[in-house]
């Protein structure tokens, strides 16, 4: 598997980079303030953008459906998530900030629903809260909270797929989307969250790190049979999670220990392979055996 390396041009250390649906584009953040925005053919990378708008640190950057035109979210340490839209003659504004009163502290996560659900993005906080963000008919946005989500802070956010799995391939007709998310925290936990009719309520609280859950990520259901979450601790360990098809709870099994902490996890388009950065400035990737393990996947 080739790798490639580049200079991104920050200042100081780059917290996250994500490429956008086609993969054409790769935006990055950093500690420097600045998101950047690259495009990418073949072995060339042109920077494009050099977002600035940020007071802090900006930990993660994430790229909206194309749908919905070329929209970027980034959030950063001074409570704030800005949202960027690239204009026709390819200049890039800012067409939203969250108002102050949203989180008290930094927003560590933020991550855009699936593009059924509509134009809204979930944010994850310092401040113990998750933030539910949408676009309303009328071009203002709506805010949501759930307060007090994990207890001395939440590190990060995940949306579950909209259609339930195996719904891709059933001859039924489909199924209504639903809105399912997962949190991750600093109370050595991650919580699944649904909306329903009461609002948004706690589903599940997946047990079994022994120490903060630096990162959950919800994998894509194309071709998966089952819900299936992966989180990252600063145990050292990284586990995945499938929820049991009668609904009533998960099961989890270990990935790997990594013997230092982990801070990010990240699925594969298909859901089939998981990424895995640790602290030891590695990553590495994983894949289910039909045993039931997890094996390294040689690159």
């Amino acid at each position: 598997m080739a790798a490639a390396t580049f200079d991104s041009g920050h200042g100081d250390m780059v917290h996250g980079a994500e490429f956008d649906y086609y993969g054409r584009r790769l935006a990055t953040c950093s500690s420097d303030r600045t998101i950047k925005v690259f495009e990418l053919s073949g072995e060339h990378r042109t920077q494009i953008a050099d977002l600035r708008g940020h007071e802090g640190p900006v930990w993660q950057v994430s790229w909206a459906h194309p749908r919905y035109g070329s929209l970027l979210a980034s959030c950063s340490f001074d409570h704030r998530v800005i949202v960027w839209k690239e204009g026709p003659d390819g200049q890039w504004m800012q067409v939203y900030k969250t108002p102050s009163s949203l989180h008290s502290a930094s927003i560590n996560g933020v991550a855009w629903a699936p593009q059924e659900l509509g134009l809204l993005f979930a944010t994850a906080a310092s401040d113990g809260s998750v933030g539910i963000v949408e676009h309303a008919g009328d071009g203002n946005w709506a805010t949501t909270t759930i307060p007090n989500a994990h207890t001395l802070g939440c590190t990060a956010v995940s949306w579950a797929p909209a259609l339930p799995p195996g719904s891709l391939v059933s001859s039924q007709p489909p199924p209504a989307a639903v809105k399912r998310l997962v949190t991750s925290g600093c109370d050595n936990t991650a919580k699944v969250w649904r909306w329903g009719e009461a609002g948004w309520v706690q589903e599940a609280t997946l047990s079994g790190h022994t120490d903060w859950v630096r990162d959950a990520a919800w994998a894509p259901n194309l071709g998966l049979p089952l819900n299936t979450i992966a989180t990252a601790g600063q145990d050292g360990q990284v586990f995945a999670w499938s929820e049991r098809a009668d609904g009533s709870g998960w099961e989890k099994a270990l990935v790997h220990d990594f013997k230092a902490p982990v801070w990010k996890v990240s699925w594969s388009v298909t859901g089939g392979i998981l990424a895995v950065a640790d602290g030891n400035n590695a990553v590495s990737l994983w894949k289910e055996s039909l045993d039931g393990t997890w094996q390294q996947v040689e690159q």
